[in-house]
């Protein structure tokens, strides 16, 4: 049958109809069409740059306009480093503050730029990175100039730029492997996994939550690859504050953000050390971290009172197990209130009794305080800090939370009044507690409210005898009236979308100058750290301590981090590993997790304790924290855990001096303490995922059970020799990635040192003060029966108070130690910088460990400062037992050979010699 014509014109009109409401769909669905560029000019802007103009090709109206004009500002920093920004071409934007994080900034947008020439080649050369770039649609790339590889390629995706939500994409090859992307607990391990998600906005959400914002923001990835044998690395930070969501899919990754602009900075690499040094160049180095520090540390919140805290001090005297540092959380403050003491249960004068004497121990004292300060009027804090007007507001009145005192206002720490006040707290605080250091917390910031509060008049807030502090008890109504509490685009905040004001300040809220919390909310816990070690730093020139949860780009140059809330349960055992691991890519080294876990759990405790002070006795940060509702969990509590304490930490307090070293190195080149395996072994890509091990500098490698009722555990070691530091007659030889079995009993965890390295080591003790002051070993791993070996290894010692680690004379000392084994004799020397500050505290080295060795040792010859000692007599040799090799299909034999009765100055030059004789 024929269709008549009116049906066929409806037919038409119909499809007409689908097609343009389908067309506005799409159009609707296009978030942006890039743009075209339409200058580019070299600059002599700060040495030679690129600026060049770009134009929207047309806009849209997903998630806001499109701002029609950018600048794209590229410059090589150094030949390590290449910076490419952008941004509204027209009108400033947000950026992190340049008084927080010092660095180069480019031209003002109303700068009259000299301009050299126009720039028409398709690429910008530097030193090790190569900037090239398509006009229409604009596209840039990175490139490595020795290779060609390309680091990054923003072509053939949407490149988008609105007021609030900025899209921007790469490619990445197969072979790339990412790490980075923090604060997050990543199940997967270290190594990021396609299609998680990784949301960076500070949060205070536990780390219980896994692929979930936590505590910090830290928009920096390393990206490791090895193709055909050839490794590379390098690093990538987009350095922007605002919310974003990172989607990485394989063989891409695109960044959603939430406001600000781009600035990216690409570090060439090409190790993963490298890039860590490049990268804390620019951010800034780890801070100097006091040699105590490095102790145990103990903390409970439930120490009610001054009584509990003296208990626990003794209960680790007596169980004979090491603490360096004791912990107040709120529990020593008057009402939860900052910078206050409880009269009844922390009265002053016993307190600083009880100071006066773990002081005179070597022994420290650190308290926590948050960032919420108490709504009070006879609360004197509280009134200066109204009078200088330091707090963050909402329609010009500060803006009113809840925290564990009830009803607090915030301290705005961008403002320099808030900065000077705060400075001022800490010093009168200090007048009454001669705290060693100080714990900030709670600082993402955190609130048990959200929205806008007024304090409620029909019930009191906080209620008395509470038994759930953390309920909002303030009146409150959500703000959604403003872009800014309310953006077009929802990041993946708390793990489900949450407004951006959830449980923290409303983003609708300012800061001084009229700095948006929107902006600058990821910044908040970065800029109390600045402040806080401003003002410990002002009290009489000692080197500060901070640890603090909350976290930021270039965080790490004021503060240590433990990584929050986490549980007792295996899984979170499991996990610490790679946070920990990850801090040190963000350039905050001194790092740790709560030991046995912080929260309770329904699993037994007492073996996860053994197994998690085994692991946390080599976190750079060693401290056992719970929380009231947990049981009591002092090592000190079971005998089992008491030994495996003793053990594990008694090689931790021989081992200090080698991690001061890396706290120096780090403080000098970024270098992570706990490092991934790959960071020493970047060809062995089996490494390239391992999680359940690390390093502890170079070669000293924790493998640690992380499975209930395991008594041994699966590891794996690069090719090479491992010798067994708790029983140096144990040794792995690894030929390639298979995994080994170790023995590991309940109280023992296995921990081994690599060949080629030096490793100072003293006699341990049960305070870091008494410890560093015992005589030195030095353990030398040489290659397994291999002749023409070398090793190295290095010791940094000072007077521990000085705010930098640098040298200088009568105050520190540096020592740089070489061995080597050419056909039958051994030399191990010594060269000093700056020996008087270890000859005037009487630091000798007692005894050689050599390990890989066959045979004994004869003919001893010593010279010290190129003189020879003829008396040797007090000199001996020890050869201690078989070395057994842990391999599949068999075993050899081989000798320790100790050199003992050594009297040599840790401050003098010296060299060592000596024979083998075989033993057949």
């Amino acid at each position: 049958m024929a269709l008549s014509s009116p049906f066929l014109c409806f037919l038409g009109l119909l499809v007409s109809l689908c097609w343009c409401w389908g067309t506005t769909l799409a159009s609707e669905a296009k978030v942006g069409y890039g743009y075209r560029m339409t200058s580019l000019e070299e600059s002599t802007f700060n040495g030679g740059s690129l600026i060049g103009y770009l134009k929207a090709k047309q806009s849209t109206s997903k998630y806001g306009p499109d701002i029609p004009n950018l600048r794209l500002f590229v410059k090589h920093d150094n030949q390590d480093r290449l910076k490419v920004h952008i941004t509204d071409a027209d009108n400033p934007r947000w950026e992190v503050p340049y008084n927080l994080l010092p660095r180069a900034a480019p031209p003002p947008l109303t700068e009259n730029l000299k301009t050299s020439s126009h720039f028409s080649a398709p690429s910008y050369p530097g030193s090790n990175l190569i900037f090239t770039f398509e006009p229409d649609p604009f596209y840039f790339a990175v490139t490595r100039k020795s290779t060609g590889e390309t680091i990054f390629n923003t072509s053939g995706f949407d490149f988008v730029f609105k007021d609030q939500y900025i899209q921007i994409s790469t490619q990445l090859p197969k072979t790339a492997s990412l790490y980075g992307l923090g604060e997050n607990t990543q199940p997967g391990g270290i190594r990021l996994r396609p299609n998680d998600p990784y949301t960076l906005f500070t949060t205070d959400i536990s780390a219980i939550n896994l692929n979930t914002d936590l505590y910090g923001s830290h928009p920096i990835y390393m990206d490791l690859r090895n193709n055909g044998g050839r490794v590379s690395a390098h690093g990538v930070l987009l350095l922007n504050s605002n919310g974003m969501d990172v989607f990485y899919k394989g063989t891409t990754l695109t960044y959603k953000i939430i406001g600000g602009l781009l600035d990216f900075y690409f570090f060439s690499g090409p190790s993963p050390l490298d890039v860590v040094d490049q990268y804390t160049t620019l951010i800034g180095r780890p801070a100097a971290m006091p040699y105590w520090a490095l102790g145990f540390h103990q903390c409970r919140w439930g120490y009610k009172n001054l009584s509990v805290v003296e208990g626990v001090v003794e209960g680790y005297k007596k169980a004979n197990i090491p603490l360096d540092v004791i912990w107040n959380d709120d529990d020593h403050m008057d009402a939860a209130k900052d910078f206050t003491l409880d009269p009844i249960n922390y009265p002053r004068p016993k307190l600083l009794e009880f100071l006066d004497r773990i002081h005179s121990d070597g022994m420290h004292y650190i308290v926590l305080i948050d960032p919420g300060i108490a709504v009070n009027s006879s609360y004197g804090v509280y009134q200066r800090g109204m009078q200088k007007d330091v707090f963050i507001k909402l329609d010009g009145q500060p803006y009113l939370a809840q925290v564990w005192p009830g009803p607090v206002y915030f301290p705005d720490y961008l403002n320099p009044n808030g900065v000077s006040w705060w400075v001022d707290e800490i010093s009168r605080f200090h007048q009454l507690v001669p705290v060693d250091g100080l714990w900030i917390d709670m600082n993402e910031a955190s609130n048990f409210c959200t929205g806008k509060c007024v304090v409620p008049t029909t019930h009191q807030c906080p209620e008395p005898n509470s038994t759930t502090p953390w309920v909002c008890c303030l009146d409150c109504k959500n703000l959604t009236n403003t872009r800014w509490d309310n953006p077009p685009y929802k990041i993946n905040a708390s793990g489900k979308s949450a407004p951006l004001g959830y449980n923290t300040i409303a983003t609708s809220a300012t800061h001084y100058d009229g700095v948006l919390e929107y902006n600058a909310h990821s910044l908040y816990g970065f800029s109390q750290a600045i402040a806080t070690h401003k003002a410990l730093l002002g009290l009489d020139g000692k080197r500060p301590f901070i640890l603090s949860r909350s976290s930021f780009v270039g965080s790490g140059s004021y503060a240590a981090h433990w990584t929050g809330d986490n549980k007792g349960t295996w899984e979170d055992l499991k996990h610490s590993i790679s946070t920990m691991l990850n801090f040190g890519l963000f350039g905050m080294p001194m790092v740790g997790s709560d030991i046995c876990g912080f929260y309770p759990a329904a699993v037994p405790l007492e073996e996860l304790c053994n197994r998690w002070i085994e692991l946390g006795a080599f976190y750079p940060f060693s401290r056992d924290h719970a929380n009231f509702a947990s049981p009591r969990q002092e090592l000190y509590q079971w005998d089992s855990v008491a030994k495996s304490a003793r053990n594990a930490l008694g090689l931790r307090y021989k081992l200090l001096p080698y991690l001061y070293t890396l706290i120096y190195e780090a403080h000098l080149t970024g270098a992570p303490v706990a490092r991934p395996v790959f960071f020493s072994f970047p060809e062995f890509t089996p490494s390239y995922g391992l999680s359940t091990q690390f390093l502890l500098g170079s070669g000293v490698m924790v493998s640690p059970v992380l499975e209930q009722g395991a008594t041994s555990v699966k590891a794996m070691f690069p090719p090479g020799s491992w010798y067994n530091l708790f029983d140096m007659t144990k040794a792995v030889i690894s030929k390639d990635a298979s995994l080994v079995t170790l023995d590991a009993p309940l109280n023992e965890v296995n921990v081994h040192v690599y060949q080629g390295l030096v490793l100072p080591m003293q006699r341990g003790g049960v305070i870091s003060k008494e410890a560093r002051q015992t005589p030195f070993t030095l353990v030398i791993a040489f290659p397994y029966g291999t002749d023409g070996a070398e090793a190295k290894g290095k010791v940094y010692v000072d007077d521990d108070e000085r705010p930098e680690m640098i040298l200088v004379e009568g105050e520190a000392t540096y020592v740089e130690f070489e061995a080597s084994v050419k056909g039958k004799t051994v030399t191990v020397t010594s060269n000093v910088q700056m020996g008087k500050y270890s000859l005037s505290k009487g630091l000798m080295i007692e005894k050689m460990s050599v390990l890989g060795l066959q045979g004994k040792g004869k003919e001893l010859a010593i010279e010290v400062d190129g003189t020879a000692l003829v008396n040797t007599t007090s000199v001996y040799f020890n050869h201690v037992g078989e070395v057994q090799e842990e391999v599949e299909g068999g075993s050899k034999k081989g000798m320790l050979v100790e050199v003992g009765g050594l009297e040599l100055p840790l401050g003098k030059s010296f060299s060592l010699s000596w024979k083998m004789e075989i033993v057949s």
